[in-house]
Protein backbone atom coordinates (compact mmCIF):
# COMPACT_ATOMS: atom_id res chain seq x y z
CA UNK A 1 0.00 0.00 0.00
CA UNK A 2 2.73 2.37 1.01
CA UNK A 3 4.33 1.88 -2.41
CA UNK A 4 1.08 2.04 -4.26
CA UNK A 5 0.41 5.70 -2.37
CA UNK A 6 3.99 7.17 -3.42
CA UNK A 7 3.80 5.72 -6.69
CA UNK A 8 0.26 8.14 -7.41
CA UNK A 9 1.37 10.87 -5.96
CA UNK A 10 4.54 11.16 -7.61
CA UNK A 11 2.17 10.36 -11.11
CA UNK A 12 0.37 13.51 -9.27
CA UNK A 13 3.10 15.64 -9.02
CA UNK A 14 4.41 14.48 -12.19
CA UNK A 15 1.51 15.95 -13.92
CA UNK A 16 1.18 19.55 -11.76
CA UNK A 17 4.86 19.70 -12.76
CA UNK A 18 3.59 19.23 -16.67
CA UNK A 19 1.26 22.24 -16.07
CA UNK A 20 3.57 24.26 -14.34
CA UNK A 21 6.33 23.84 -17.72
CA UNK A 22 3.04 24.24 -20.32
CA UNK A 23 1.69 27.69 -18.20
CA UNK A 24 5.05 28.91 -17.98
CA UNK A 25 5.68 28.03 -21.58
CA UNK A 26 2.77 29.80 -22.70
CA UNK A 27 3.03 32.96 -20.48
CA UNK A 28 6.18 33.34 -21.92
CA UNK A 29 5.55 33.39 -25.51
CA UNK A 30 2.04 35.63 -25.07
CA UNK A 31 4.47 38.35 -22.72
CA UNK A 32 4.36 41.53 -24.50
CA UNK A 33 7.21 43.88 -25.27
CA UNK A 34 6.12 46.19 -22.21
CA UNK A 35 5.19 43.52 -20.05
CA UNK A 36 7.92 41.72 -17.63
CA UNK A 37 8.11 38.18 -16.78
CA UNK A 38 10.17 36.65 -14.35
CA UNK A 39 10.35 32.68 -14.21
CA UNK A 40 11.27 33.36 -10.35
CA UNK A 41 8.20 34.86 -9.48
CA UNK A 42 6.21 32.11 -11.26
CA UNK A 43 7.96 29.42 -10.05
CA UNK A 44 7.88 30.94 -6.26
CA UNK A 45 3.92 31.08 -6.94
CA UNK A 46 3.56 27.85 -8.14
CA UNK A 47 5.46 26.69 -4.64
CA UNK A 48 3.12 28.33 -2.67
CA UNK A 49 0.63 26.43 -4.24
CA UNK A 50 2.34 23.19 -3.64
CA UNK A 51 1.51 22.24 0.02
CA UNK A 52 -2.28 22.77 -0.66
CA UNK A 53 -2.06 20.33 -3.90
CA UNK A 54 -0.30 18.02 -1.53
CA UNK A 55 -2.89 18.02 1.08
CA UNK A 56 -5.64 17.69 -1.69
CA UNK A 57 -3.52 14.85 -3.16
CA UNK A 58 -3.36 13.11 0.14
CA UNK A 59 -6.35 13.39 2.00
CA UNK A 60 -8.70 13.56 -1.41
CA UNK A 61 -7.59 12.09 -4.16
CA UNK A 62 -5.32 8.80 -2.55
CA UNK A 63 -8.80 8.22 -0.59
CA UNK A 64 -10.83 8.02 -4.08
CA UNK A 65 -8.44 6.16 -5.72
CA UNK A 66 -8.35 3.70 -2.98
CA UNK A 67 -12.09 3.82 -2.34
CA UNK A 68 -12.12 2.79 -6.63
CA UNK A 69 -9.97 0.35 -6.57
CA UNK A 70 -11.17 -1.70 -2.96
CA UNK A 71 -15.13 -1.62 -4.84
CA UNK A 72 -13.95 -4.78 -6.76
CA UNK A 73 -12.02 -6.82 -4.05
CA UNK A 74 -12.97 -8.49 -0.86
CA UNK A 75 -10.33 -6.35 1.23
CA UNK A 76 -11.42 -7.18 5.11
CA UNK A 77 -9.72 -4.56 7.77
CA UNK A 78 -8.82 -7.23 9.25
CA UNK A 79 -6.85 -8.45 7.07
CA UNK A 80 -5.23 -6.23 4.62
CA UNK A 81 -2.65 -8.77 3.27
CA UNK A 82 -4.84 -10.64 1.81
CA UNK A 83 -7.39 -9.01 -0.75
CA UNK A 84 -8.07 -10.50 -3.35
CA UNK A 85 -9.74 -8.89 -6.76
CA UNK A 86 -13.23 -10.17 -7.08
CA UNK A 87 -14.59 -7.92 -9.62
CA UNK A 88 -18.57 -7.41 -9.96
CA UNK A 89 -19.68 -9.87 -7.14
CA UNK A 90 -19.65 -7.10 -4.17
CA UNK A 91 -22.08 -4.96 -7.12
CA UNK A 92 -24.28 -8.37 -7.28
CA UNK A 93 -24.52 -8.78 -3.44
CA UNK A 94 -25.64 -5.39 -3.25
CA UNK A 95 -28.50 -6.15 -5.94
CA UNK A 96 -29.44 -9.14 -3.92
CA UNK A 97 -29.54 -7.43 -0.63
CA UNK A 98 -32.12 -4.83 -2.48
CA UNK A 99 -33.88 -7.62 -3.82
CA UNK A 100 -34.54 -9.41 -0.70
CA UNK A 101 -35.11 -5.64 0.92
CA UNK A 102 -32.11 -5.97 3.51
CA UNK A 103 -30.29 -2.92 4.92
CA UNK A 104 -29.46 -1.68 1.26
CA UNK A 105 -33.15 -1.54 0.72
CA UNK A 106 -33.87 0.42 3.96
CA UNK A 107 -30.83 2.58 3.33
CA UNK A 108 -32.05 3.39 -0.31
CA UNK A 109 -35.95 4.27 1.23
CA UNK A 110 -34.35 5.82 3.86
CA UNK A 111 -32.26 8.18 1.94
CA UNK A 112 -34.53 9.15 -0.51
CA UNK A 113 -37.27 9.97 1.80
CA UNK A 114 -35.36 12.10 3.61
CA UNK A 115 -33.87 14.09 0.13
CA UNK A 116 -37.27 14.21 -1.08
CA UNK A 117 -38.51 16.04 1.59
CA UNK A 118 -35.71 18.21 3.67
CA UNK A 119 -34.57 19.50 -0.07
CA UNK A 120 -37.62 21.49 -0.32
CA UNK A 121 -38.49 22.58 2.93
CA UNK A 122 -35.11 23.22 3.87
CA UNK A 123 -35.22 26.04 0.77
CA UNK A 124 -38.74 27.26 1.61
CA UNK A 125 -37.38 27.76 5.10
CA UNK A 126 -34.10 29.26 4.02
CA UNK A 127 -35.96 31.51 1.91
CA UNK A 128 -38.53 32.68 4.04
CA UNK A 129 -36.24 33.66 6.66
CA UNK A 130 -33.96 35.50 3.79
CA UNK A 131 -36.79 37.41 2.80
CA UNK A 132 -37.89 38.26 6.60
CA UNK A 133 -34.37 39.56 7.93
CA UNK A 134 -34.37 41.42 3.93
CA UNK A 135 -36.59 44.11 5.42
CA UNK A 136 -35.54 47.26 6.77
CA UNK A 137 -36.84 47.06 10.49
CA UNK A 138 -35.02 47.64 13.77
CA UNK A 139 -33.93 44.32 15.51
CA UNK A 140 -33.46 42.36 11.97
CA UNK A 141 -29.46 42.04 12.75
CA UNK A 142 -30.45 40.36 15.81
CA UNK A 143 -32.87 37.61 14.24
CA UNK A 144 -30.40 37.12 11.89
CA UNK A 145 -27.60 36.06 13.83
CA UNK A 146 -30.55 33.66 16.27
CA UNK A 147 -31.46 32.09 12.48
CA UNK A 148 -28.06 31.75 12.09
CA UNK A 149 -26.93 29.83 15.27
CA UNK A 150 -28.04 26.23 15.23
CA UNK A 151 -25.35 26.31 12.30
CA UNK A 152 -22.56 27.42 13.85
CA UNK A 153 -23.75 24.47 16.66
CA UNK A 154 -22.28 20.98 15.81
CA UNK A 155 -24.48 18.39 13.93
CA UNK A 156 -23.30 16.25 16.85
CA UNK A 157 -24.32 18.56 19.57
CA UNK A 158 -27.39 19.46 17.99
CA UNK A 159 -28.98 15.49 17.28
CA UNK A 160 -27.82 14.72 20.94
CA UNK A 161 -29.73 17.75 22.22
CA UNK A 162 -32.66 16.89 20.15
CA UNK A 163 -32.37 12.89 21.17
CA UNK A 164 -33.18 14.31 25.16
CA UNK A 165 -35.75 16.38 23.42
CA UNK A 166 -37.71 13.64 21.88
CA UNK A 167 -36.52 10.86 23.83
CA UNK A 168 -38.98 7.80 25.29
CA UNK A 169 -40.32 7.93 28.72
CA UNK A 170 -40.19 10.56 30.97
CA UNK A 171 -36.63 11.28 30.64
CA UNK A 172 -37.50 12.98 27.45
CA UNK A 173 -38.08 16.48 27.94
CA UNK A 174 -40.92 16.72 25.57
CA UNK A 175 -42.96 13.58 27.16
CA UNK A 176 -41.92 14.61 30.40
CA UNK A 177 -44.35 17.71 29.55
CA UNK A 178 -46.97 15.53 28.07
CA UNK A 179 -47.09 13.16 31.10
CA UNK A 180 -47.56 16.01 33.32
CA UNK A 181 -50.07 17.42 30.90
CA UNK A 182 -51.90 13.84 31.49
CA UNK A 183 -50.68 12.37 28.15
CA UNK A 184 -48.75 9.07 27.58
CA UNK A 185 -45.39 9.27 26.86
CA UNK A 186 -44.72 8.91 22.97
CA UNK A 187 -42.11 7.16 21.33
CA UNK A 188 -40.88 10.14 18.61
CA UNK A 189 -37.53 8.75 17.68
CA UNK A 190 -38.70 5.09 17.50
CA UNK A 191 -41.70 4.94 15.87
CA UNK A 192 -41.42 3.48 11.99
CA UNK A 193 -43.85 5.60 10.54
CA UNK A 194 -42.67 9.31 11.94
CA UNK A 195 -38.91 8.76 12.90
CA UNK A 196 -37.37 9.83 9.77
CA UNK A 197 -39.59 12.62 9.76
CA UNK A 198 -38.70 14.14 12.96
CA UNK A 199 -35.20 13.72 11.48
CA UNK A 200 -35.88 15.79 8.60
CA UNK A 201 -37.46 18.36 10.47
CA UNK A 202 -34.47 18.77 12.76
CA UNK A 203 -31.95 18.55 9.76
CA UNK A 204 -33.94 21.47 7.98
CA UNK A 205 -33.93 23.60 11.27
CA UNK A 206 -30.24 23.33 11.81
CA UNK A 207 -29.41 23.99 8.26
CA UNK A 208 -31.62 26.59 6.71
CA UNK A 209 -29.60 29.31 8.45
CA UNK A 210 -26.63 28.87 5.93
CA UNK A 211 -28.72 28.93 3.15
CA UNK A 212 -30.77 31.89 4.40
CA UNK A 213 -27.26 34.06 4.33
CA UNK A 214 -26.65 32.72 0.47
CA UNK A 215 -30.09 34.05 -0.22
CA UNK A 216 -29.97 36.91 1.40
CA UNK A 217 -27.41 37.83 -0.85
CA UNK A 218 -29.09 36.96 -3.76
CA UNK A 219 -31.75 39.65 -2.46
CA UNK A 220 -29.02 42.41 -1.69
CA UNK A 221 -27.86 42.17 -5.95
CA UNK A 222 -31.36 42.53 -7.41
CA UNK A 223 -32.24 46.03 -8.17
CA UNK A 224 -34.34 48.12 -6.09
CA UNK A 225 -35.54 49.71 -9.32
CA UNK A 226 -37.41 46.18 -10.36
CA UNK A 227 -39.05 46.78 -7.08
CA UNK A 228 -40.32 50.46 -7.91
CA UNK A 229 -41.13 49.78 -11.50
CA UNK A 230 -43.39 47.08 -9.93
CA UNK A 231 -45.17 49.38 -7.88
CA UNK A 232 -45.58 51.84 -10.22
CA UNK A 233 -47.59 48.98 -12.62
CA UNK A 234 -49.51 48.06 -9.31
CA UNK A 235 -48.05 44.87 -8.68
CA UNK A 236 -49.00 42.89 -5.36
CA UNK A 237 -45.85 41.33 -3.26
CA UNK A 238 -47.12 37.91 -5.25
CA UNK A 239 -46.61 39.33 -8.55
CA UNK A 240 -43.63 40.93 -7.02
CA UNK A 241 -42.13 37.61 -5.57
CA UNK A 242 -43.02 35.88 -8.76
CA UNK A 243 -41.95 38.41 -11.22
CA UNK A 244 -39.39 39.84 -9.67
CA UNK A 245 -37.41 38.32 -6.67
CA UNK A 246 -37.69 34.86 -8.27
CA UNK A 247 -35.88 35.64 -11.39
CA UNK A 248 -33.41 37.61 -10.03
CA UNK A 249 -32.26 34.55 -7.39
CA UNK A 250 -32.59 32.19 -10.25
CA UNK A 251 -28.81 30.86 -10.47
CA UNK A 252 -28.88 31.22 -6.37
CA UNK A 253 -31.30 29.05 -6.08
CA UNK A 254 -29.33 26.61 -8.74
CA UNK A 255 -26.40 26.49 -6.36
CA UNK A 256 -28.47 26.34 -3.11
CA UNK A 257 -30.43 23.07 -4.79
CA UNK A 258 -27.50 21.09 -6.18
CA UNK A 259 -25.37 21.74 -2.36
CA UNK A 260 -28.84 20.82 -0.47
CA UNK A 261 -29.40 17.51 -2.57
CA UNK A 262 -25.64 16.61 -2.03
CA UNK A 263 -25.29 17.48 1.70
CA UNK A 264 -28.60 15.63 2.28
CA UNK A 265 -27.73 12.23 0.12
CA UNK A 266 -24.91 12.61 3.04
CA UNK A 267 -27.20 12.40 5.60
CA UNK A 268 -25.27 10.28 8.61
CA UNK A 269 -24.91 12.07 11.84
CA UNK A 270 -28.62 12.46 12.48
CA UNK A 271 -29.63 8.50 12.53
CA UNK A 272 -26.62 7.35 13.91
CA UNK A 273 -26.68 10.08 17.04
CA UNK A 274 -30.68 10.01 17.56
CA UNK A 275 -31.93 6.19 16.76
CA UNK A 276 -28.82 4.41 16.00
CA UNK A 277 -28.66 0.99 13.61
CA UNK A 278 -32.63 0.80 12.73
CA UNK A 279 -34.17 -0.71 9.74
CA UNK A 280 -36.37 2.31 9.56
CA UNK A 281 -33.67 5.60 9.86
CA UNK A 282 -30.65 3.69 8.36
CA UNK A 283 -29.39 5.72 5.36
CA UNK A 284 -26.70 4.66 2.63
CA UNK A 285 -24.13 7.26 4.54
CA UNK A 286 -24.22 5.45 7.68
CA UNK A 287 -24.35 2.22 6.22
CA UNK A 288 -21.37 2.63 4.22
CA UNK A 289 -19.67 3.42 7.70
CA UNK A 290 -21.18 0.13 9.45
CA UNK A 291 -20.39 -2.33 6.72
CA UNK A 292 -16.15 -0.34 6.50
CA UNK A 293 -16.08 0.22 10.09
CA UNK A 294 -18.16 -2.03 11.93
CA UNK A 295 -18.20 -5.03 10.02
CA UNK A 296 -15.21 -4.28 8.54
CA UNK A 297 -15.90 -5.40 5.03
CA UNK A 298 -14.57 -1.77 3.30
CA UNK A 299 -14.43 -3.78 -0.48
CA UNK A 300 -18.60 -4.10 0.09
CA UNK A 301 -18.65 -0.71 1.68
CA UNK A 302 -16.54 0.90 -0.96
CA UNK A 303 -18.97 -0.55 -4.01
CA UNK A 304 -21.87 1.23 -1.52
CA UNK A 305 -19.88 4.07 -1.83
CA UNK A 306 -19.28 4.33 -5.85
CA UNK A 307 -22.91 3.53 -6.69
CA UNK A 308 -23.95 6.40 -4.39
CA UNK A 309 -21.23 8.78 -6.32
CA UNK A 310 -22.53 7.97 -9.60
CA UNK A 311 -26.02 8.14 -8.73
CA UNK A 312 -25.31 11.53 -7.42
CA UNK A 313 -23.49 12.57 -9.73
CA UNK A 314 -25.98 11.56 -12.37
CA UNK A 315 -28.93 13.50 -10.88
CA UNK A 316 -26.90 16.44 -9.93
CA UNK A 317 -25.60 16.61 -13.65
CA UNK A 318 -29.60 16.39 -14.50
CA UNK A 319 -29.96 19.15 -12.06
CA UNK A 320 -27.63 22.20 -13.57
CA UNK A 321 -29.25 20.78 -17.06
CA UNK A 322 -32.55 21.51 -16.47
CA UNK A 323 -31.99 24.44 -13.67
CA UNK A 324 -29.79 26.09 -16.27
CA UNK A 325 -29.87 29.67 -17.48
CA UNK A 326 -31.01 31.07 -20.51
CA UNK A 327 -28.47 32.75 -22.85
Amino acid sequence: MLLTSVAIIGVFLLVFAGFIVKDVIVVRRSAGKLERYSFKESLCSYLMLLPAVALICIFVLLPIIYSLGYAFTDYYLLRPDDVHFVFLDNFKDIISNISARGNVYNAIINTAKFVVFVVPLQIGMALGLALLVNKKLRGMGVFKVLFFAPVVISLTVTSFLWSRILGGGESGLLNSFLVKLGAESVSFLFEPQQSMYWIVLISAWQGCGYQMLIFLSGLKGIDATLYEAADLDGANVFLKFSAVTMPGLRSVLTFVIITVFIGACKIMVQPMLMTGNQSFTITLNYLMYIEGYTYRWVGYSSAIALLMTIVIGAITFLQRYLLKEED
